[in-house]
């Protein structure tokens, strides 16, 4: 009973949540480092070891990114892998992947670079959306806050 009342509670004129919820962040950084360089870095999903909440994924070395790419990447809060659908790729520009999870739970990350008369400019952009988007943020927080500088790091680290 308190539950079917809860659930009305929730209903605003019979079909809009109000518990839905949405979060959107965007990190950006300015480096001197060629786009060129930082792109090889990012493409490379084999190798996500510069990725501050990925510890590793499942796929074979030198495979591209394309649409509609599904591998599996093991993060550094649970031990169980999730799916990443790859969504959208445009070279030395963007690349938006979409991270399945669990229901309650709608993540997509984007990936944007540009080249500027001063440097590349990076920006890592997360979206969340469902319910659970106020928890997961809790615990992801720390960690999305240093993936576009570590992705710098990787790729200044890859210079000759």
């Amino acid at each position: 009973m308190i539950f079917n009342f809860s659930f009305k509670l929730l209903l605003a004129d019979g079909e809009k949540q109000l518990c839905q919820s949405s979060l959107y962040k965007t990190y950006r950084v300015t480096t001197s480092i060629p786009v060129d360089v930082v792109w090889h870095r990012l493409i490379n999903l084999a190798d996500m070891s510069w990725h501050p909440l990925f510890v590793k994924t499942k796929l074979p070395q030198g495979l591209i990114p394309k649409p509609g790419l599904i591998f599996g990447v093991v993060t550094r809060l649970t031990p169980i892998p999730i799916r990443v659908f790859v969504e959208n790729v445009r070279p030395r520009e963007l690349l938006s992947i979409r991270l399945l999870a669990i229901p309650g739970i709608e993540q997509r990350i984007t990936y944007q670079m540009e080249s500027t008369l001063c440097g590349s400019y990076i920006a890592y952009s997360i979206t969340l959306k469902g319910w659970l988007s106020p928890v997961i943020w809790w615990f992801i927080k720390p960690y999305s806050a240093k993936v576009a500088s570590e992705l710098v790091n990787a790729a200044a680290k890859s210079l000759p």
